[in-house]
């Protein structure tokens, strides 16, 4: 397939047109700079314009684009870049595949592949939380409701749209778990706050395979990008075990609200979510125990050459 992706410089976009390039896709990196060679496209999200022939030339586009909510504080300014850059780069890509879906229906993408995330259903204690859930109402629960809202122009013009709602991605080079790995070379396991929280994870490796799956699957709507949810400490266990480590260093939940404010709800919050679409669509995780992905993070913590 030729794909189209946006948001390709990231954690997971770069793991994932890395992916398809092996698995034999062609793949087109949207960016925002001048194109520099026949695997670019440009676009302009805030001006709202788009290469519209690279566009049409695409078997499927992926979007991944946004600003990254961790890497700075939540202030009021934050929160607005936060949803500002989901909701113009899933429009602008929603509103040109509807375009071409109504002009030239036999030469238009028929797949979005769409960013969300997990946050979409809120601290939900131990309900297990499947796709039909009603969402949140946490500020990053009406992130993703404004998100996914962006996408309805494709919708209701006949693309398969996919919501990926991805959990927490474990990478050993970036990521959720470098908080969590860092101390473990020094032989010390952090758990932050009480630990009973649920934590849905997924491997970077089983993100991009389940996004590369989801391309030729016939499944709409959302879908959780999880491989499973385990208790924080439980994950943390694993880690502990894999790594050798011999200390586990609780982490007080007052002190990681002071430290992470807006943020901590994602750390302390607890999401059981259930990747039942992903799973009943066929899709096998590599890593599908808090062990298995525990030794892949040990094995793979060294940059390959």
């Amino acid at each position: 397939m030729r794909v189209l992706v946006a948001g390709s410089s990231g954690l997971v976009g770069t793991a994932l047109v890395r992916h398809l390039r092996e698995s034999g896709h062609d793949v087109v990196r949207l960016v925002r700079r001048a194109p520099r060679s026949s695997g670019e496209a440009g676009w302009d999200p805030v001006a709202g314009s788009i290469d519209t022939a690279a566009v049409a030339a695409s078997d499927a586009v992926v979007d991944l684009a946004g600003v990254s909510v961790a890497s700075r504080p939540l202030t009021a300014a934050r929160k607005r870049d936060i949803v500002t850059s989901r909701v113009q780069t899933a429009g602008l890509l929603s509103r040109s595949l509807a375009r071409l879906a109504a002009g030239r229906e036999d030469e238009a993408p028929r797949v979005l592949l769409q960013a969300s995330g997990i946050g979409a259903y809120g601290d939900r204690g131990d309900t297990l939380l499947r796709e039909d859930e009603p969402l949140g109402d946490t500020f990053f629960a009406n992130v993703v409701r404004r998100w996914e809202a962006a996408t309805a122009p494709a919708q209701e013009a006949g693309v398969r749209v996919v919501h990926l709602r991805t959990g927490i991605v474990l990478s050993a080079h970036g990521g959720a778990a470098a908080p969590l790995l860092l101390p473990l070379r020094a032989g010390v396991a952090t758990r932050l706050g009480s630990g009973r929280q649920y934590w849905s994870w997924i491997s970077l490796l089983d993100e991009v395979r389940a996004i590369t799956h989801l391309l030729t699957r016939p499944v709409r709507g959302p879908a959780n990008l999880v491989a499973r949810a385990d208790r924080h400490e439980d994950l943390v266990a694993a880690l502990r075990t894999a790594w050798g480590a011999h200390l586990t260093l609780p982490v007080p939940s007052p002190l990681l609200r002071v430290a992470l404010r807006d943020f901590s709800s994602e750390v302390l919050g607890s999401i059981n979510a259930d990747p039942a679409v992903l799973r009943a669509s066929g899709f096998v995780p590599r890593h599908g125990t808090a062990t298995e992905v525990a030794h892949w993070l040990r094995a793979s913590r060294r940059p390959a050459p």
